[in-house]
């Protein structure tokens, strides 16, 4: 199987043809919520999240049962300016990591019963240094969407995706600033942990590929300042859509991927709500720019998709709540 799509523009093309979400069986759930035996709202936000759910997977009374989770690594070239307080090599270490199942992630994926897959894409060819240049070519870009696209299990009922790429809050500050705008400096972060002095080195870096890389087109800013893990989340992203399969965001990196979709064609992120805000500072600024509420706030940090994961066991509630709580009628109590 390839991906339909074999160029940017194609790609940008297919978000513009993505499907809506299912008014008749979020109008069913919103009636079935109204009917359950509890006051009206007194599930709060859990009530919001099924008949989001609901809506998507075109039923009024929903089952979450096959959450997958996908993690994405790259590397990228830009970390050889010391933008990162751990070296390139890390990435490919923490990919044998997940397939062992040592990682925190496996752990998380394991708990709320999520298919877990890792891709890696290229780590012994990180994308070019982005201060010097766009990071990828066409090609590269093109086929790292396709990679996650493809790795998308259509017969999933809940998607997450996560990253592995040392030097990529880096790339996620540049792209969050090619979109949104703004002084580099209000979306660069610690990432890693690094120092005052490599805070203000990344934030240089930001700078300058900034200027090397003028577009302010979505689709190019992602070719130019992002990564191969990034891109190949904004096109697993994509295809949940397409296949109607609701996602839930993780933290930082994510959301910049997740930002590019948002920014190339309207209602690219209906199918998406935020697991998380992160300890990352510019997570919070990013997602009210998309007009995101996170789910959790626990100042997680690490990636990986496990703030994302965490909140499965969220909409995993909500979910349960919403299909198996009886109706006044069914439970024989008075309505008021």
């Amino acid at each position: 199987m390839s991906a339909p799509f074999a160029s940017i523009s194609a790609f940008r093309a297919l978000l513009n043809t993505l499907p809506q979400a299912d008014a008749t069986a979020r109008a069913a759930a919103e009636a079935r919520n109204g009917q359950l035996t509890k006051p009206p709202g007194a599930l709060g936000r859990l009530e919001d999240l099924a008949i989001w759910y609901a809506g998507w997977r075109g039923t009024g009374r929903p089952a979450l049962e096959h959450p997958q989770v996908i993690v994405f690594a790259g590397n990228h070239g830009v970390t050889g300016r010391g933008v990162s307080a751990f070296p390139a090599e890390v990435t490919v270490q923490m990919v044998a990591n997940f397939r062992a199942g040592g990682a925190a992630i496996n752990q998380l994926s394991r708990a709320f019963g999520a298919e877990m897959a890792v891709h890696e894409l290229d780590l012994d060819r990180p994308t070019a240094d982005f201060t010097q240049g766009p990071a990828m070519t066409e090609a590269e870009v093109v086929a790292a969407l396709a990679t996650g696209w493809l790795a998308v299990n259509p017969a999933a009922d809940l998607l997450v995706v996560g990253e592995m790429g040392i030097g990529n809050t880096t790339a996620a500050a540049a792209i969050a600033c090619a979109l949104f705008g703004g002084l580099p400096g209000e979306w660069t972060g610690r990432g890693t942990g690094v120092d005052d002095r490599g805070l203000a080195l990344k934030t240089q870096v930001v700078t300058e590929g900034l200027a090397a890389n003028p577009s302010r087109d979505p689709l190019e800013v992602l070719r130019c300042l992002g990564g191969r893990e990034i891109a190949a989340m904004a096109g697993a992203i994509a295809r949940a859509h397409a296949e109607r399969i609701p996602v839930i965001l993780d933290g930082f990196i994510c959301t910049a991927a997740a930002a590019v979709l948002a920014q190339a064609a309207a209602g690219a992120l209906d199918h998406c709500v935020a697991g998380h805000a992160s300890a990352e500072a510019a997570h919070r600024a990013l997602l009210s720019k998309l007009g995101l509420a996170p789910i959790l706030e626990l100042g997680l940090r690490l990636g990986e998709g496990s703030g994302a994961a965490l909140a499965i066991g969220v909409l995993k509630g909500a979910v349960a709540c919403h299909s198996g709580m009886a109706t006044f009628a069914e439970a024989g109590v008075s309505d008021g």
